[in-house]
């Protein structure tokens, strides 16, 4: 059987052992560095509201509420082992490999990690409830996640797709009927959502992507829809960089692609995409593009009781920013790598998945001082493997042979990547300021 891990420690000139050491360092290294006798009220709570609490509430997509210790206290067993394992909070990203800041990182702290277990292993006490933090205030309903952080209490437009039934017992479905945007003057977008509209619509919705279609002679191409925004299970959405955009023009059209599965009772949902615009006027410098970056597309041969390894190379057609990197694979998705492959020849991993779960597609948004710059010709290599034996739990049949294919049962292998495509002069500018930001830091 061969090994994702293993694979990237070779690629970086390292033993496995040196890999797996690192992994179990932080739990025995930093325990000490815990409180030395945590409560909920004063250690835990405010653990649980920075990272848990946006799908741990009631109302929510999560199976229980973690707001309250009466809430919580039925839980601690499995919330360790939860917790010891890394599944929670979703975070897939190895720690060991490649890139670690991100603007999004929901993960617990090595710190943070080691106080949740402490505490739990000392019978979870509840503590003073006067150290108990105040309640974090969260949307009613749903909520959109990025409202508050432009002073709104919802997106500036909000893009439905038509309503679909999905029968309790039925084969996958695809809707891919069209929206007019309802744009009338241009404008440049900051940030998108898509979600379902309703808590049991995300039970039936496997993805949903918004295909942008419009005359736009500055696009490559300019007469094809493109990627707009793409959401899957998990995923809160995209914002952009400051001085970053999309361009939304009159008589835009958006072509969707939502793929629905059954959930065992009939549900109707629709999927709603809502909208951040820079103010009039405000016109950012750059284009973002969302970009389908292939390890396998079209073909693939996982046969049963294997695990299997796809690779594909797509090249930059000019200098660029990557800005984010979303792995997207099915029920056997074991592990995804990008990696960076310079004119010069040189190797760089950006980043490293190594424990991809199907039901929390996440976006990992690369810190601004940190997002990998990289020349005109380098090519992107995304390696995916794929486990179709008993030990991958999400595996329906391990007996079966998998192929390439829309349905969540077949599988996939491509990364969604969000370039920036820059000329000569801002590529220096960008080299230019990360030296003398480097500079800077070794002096203080």
């Amino acid at each position: 059987m061969f090994d994702a891990r293993f694979g990237v420690a070779r690629s970086l000139g390292l033993g496995a052992l040196t890999i797996g050491a690192a992994l179990a360092l932080p739990a025995a290294v930093l325990a000490a560095d815990a409180p030395k006798a945590p409560t909920f009220t004063k250690d835990i709570a405010p653990i649980f509201q920075e990272k848990c609490e946006a799908c741990h509430r009631p109302d929510s997509i999560a199976p229980m509420s973690l707001k309250t210790y009466s809430e919580v206290r039925p839980w601690v067993r499995s919330i360790r082992q939860r917790v010891e394992s890394r599944n929670m909070p979703p975070w897939q990203i190895d720690k060991t490999v490649g890139i670690q800041k991100f603007k999004n990182d929901r993960s617990l702290t090595d710190e943070q990690f080691a106080t949740v277990l402490k505490w739990v292993d000392n019978g979870a006490p509840q503590g003073d409830a006067k150290d108990m933090p105040a309640a974090k205030v969260w949307p009613e309903d749903q909520g959109w996640n990025f409202a508050a952080v432009f002073g709104q209490k919802e997106p500036d437009m909000i893009i439905k797709s038509d309503p679909f039934t999905m029968p309790a017992q039925s084969q996958d479905a695809w809707d891919k009927r069209v929206t007019a945007s309802g744009i009338t003057e241009p404008r440049v977008v900051r940030a998108i959502e898509i979600r379902p509209n309703t808590v049991k619509g995300r039970r039936i919705t496997h993805h949903a992507i918004a295909y942008l279609e419009q005359e736009d002679p500055s696009a490559t191409p300019s007469f094809l829809p493109t990627p707009f925004m793409e959401w899957a299970v998990g995923k809160q959405g995209e914002m952009l960089r400051n001085d970053t955009g999309k361009l939304l023009l009159p008589g835009s059209k958006f072509h969707w692609d939502i793929h629905y599965s059954q959930a065992g009772e009939e549900i109707t949902s629709q999927v709603e995409m809502g909208i951040y615009f820079y103010p009039k006027g405000q016109e950012p410098k750059f284009r973002t593009t969302l970009a389908l970056v292939p390890a396998a597309l079209g073909t693939m041969d996982i046969r049963p009781n294997t695990v299997s390894v796809a690779e594909g190379f797509t090249v930059l057609r000019d200098n660029a920013r990557i800005e984010s990197f979303q792995p997207h694979m099915h029920l056997r998705g074991k592990a995804m790598q990008v990696t960076a492959i310079l004119p010069s020849g040189q190797q760089q991993v950006l980043s490293y998945v190594n424990n991809f779960d199907f039901n929390w597609m996440t976006s990992y948004l690369y810190s601004d001082d940190v997002a990998p710059l990289l020349p005109k010709g380098t090519i992107l290599k995304v390696t995916a493997w794929h486990d179709n034996t008993s030990a991958k739990k999400s595996n329906p049949d391990p007996n079966q042979w998998v192929g390439w294919g829309d349905r969540t049962v077949d599988e996939m292998a491509h990364a969604w990547i969000n370039i920036v495509y820059i000329n000569d002069a801002d590529y220096k500018a960008e080299q230019d300021k990360r030296r003398t930001g480097a500079t800077t830091q070794q002096q203080q």
